[in-house]
């Protein structure tokens, strides 16, 4: 169960003129709950105003070990939002030695270390969670290889350029990269432009032999991601094979659907308790369940995170919209609550399954 604790801010590190690292200090006692996979995120939480709000960076440090202790620390990455309430806080107010409640690690973009070719694409922010998935598999695997491309606006405007270039420095032979500038021409290398669906089903043959990778993960906008899947499914490449995670979705009207009933109730276990609660009218299931239990998980509110990710035990529902859930995740029945309204009377989730 995902649970938010105040951990101090140890280092604040600028890395471009939008962007920052924070690095966060874990305490003995607190270290097994953050233990994370490679490629999982925090969400972080301010108040302002008597409101609450909640964003999720992913972490960009290495995982620990299975057999090793918990991290001592975490450092995430934060790119300025125009109009973000917390990534303007992040880059113009903390300094070492505040405090900030961040939850316990979630999400499912991740790889568990095996021998193996694995690839990414990723655009600006999208980074951060392939920096820590590349630094544990190339320091715990060393019959895994990986193929990095990056899409960054221009060289001063990437993120984390020292980290990749010192992973580049440790792993010569296991470790390709390949970086694309969309508004700067480089010196060496590609030429700069978009990487649009046309691109990569191009590019990516020529780089790698695309039918040996066991695992490629899309990380950035979603134009990118989007682009980047259809070009894989163009090549070849099974969906199974094929991860994404999206930063940043633009608000889209719902899509029309099966209209919810008069009077709908939802039943919900979390934290081993549960509870039966009318749904108001044109509420989320999320909504219904956090007036009642304020401890339900949640960070976007958007479909993009996947924090809110619930077991969908009867009833039927209609989702406005997904980017987080994998297919196969919602063929077993999985649901995104903030994204979920009922479509018959009686709906049961499950947030501990």
């Amino acid at each position: 169960m995902a649970r938010f604790h105040t951990l101090p801010v140890a280092a604040v590190d600028r890395l471009t003129d939008d962007s920052v690292a924070l690095t966060l200090t874990v305490p003995p006692e607190l270290r097994e709950e953050y233990r994370h996979a490679p490629g999982q995120h925090l969400a972080l939480r301010r108040r302002v105003d008597g409101a609450e709000i909640r964003r999720t960076y992913s972490i960009c440090s290495p995982a620990p070990a299975p057999d090793a202790e918990g991290p001592r620390a975490l450092r995430v990455g934060v790119r300025l939002v125009e109009g973000g309430a917390f990534s303007a806080y992040a880059l113009k107010e903390i300094n070492v030695g505040d405090e900030l409640e961040v939850m316990t690690p979630a999400g499912r973009f991740t790889l568990d270390p095996a021998p193996g070719l694995y690839a990414a694409i990723v655009g600006g922010s999208g980074i951060t969670p392939v920096l820590s998935i590349v630094a544990t598999l190339l320091a715990r695997e060393p019959q895994a290889r990986f193929c990095l491309v990056r899409s960054d606006r221009t060289s001063a405007s990437t993120m984390f350029l020292e980290e990749v270039a010192d992973l580049k420095d440790r792993y010569p032979e296991r470790l390709q990269l390949v970086t694309v500038l969309s508004r700067e021409e480089q010196q060496a290398g590609l030429p700069s432009g978009r990487l649009d669906q046309e691109r990569l089903t191009g590019l990516l043959p020529a780089l790698l032999p695309v039918e040996r990778v066991a695992g490629w993960f899309l990380c950035g906008p979603f134009g990118l991601v989007q682009g980047a899947e259809r070009a894989l499914r163009k090549l070849g490449v099974a969906r199974t094979r094929i991860h994404e995670e999206i930063f940043h979705v633009d608000t889209v009207a719902p899509t029309a659907g099966t209209p919810a009933p008069a009077h709908s109730t939802v039943t919900a276990r979390l934290d081993g308790r549960g509870g039966s609660w009318p749904v108001q009218d044109g509420e989320s299931l999320l909504e219904t369940v956090l007036r009642n239990r304020p401890d339900a998980p949640y960070a976007c509110k958007g479909g993009v995170c996947g924090t809110c990710r619930a077991f969908l035990v009867s009833g039927e529902v209609r989702m406005d919209r997904n980017f987080a859930l994998e297919p196969e995740e919602t063929e077993e029945g999985y649901v995104l609550a903030c994204q979920s309204h009922p479509v018959t009377e009686k709906v049961e989730l499950d947030f501990d399954r």
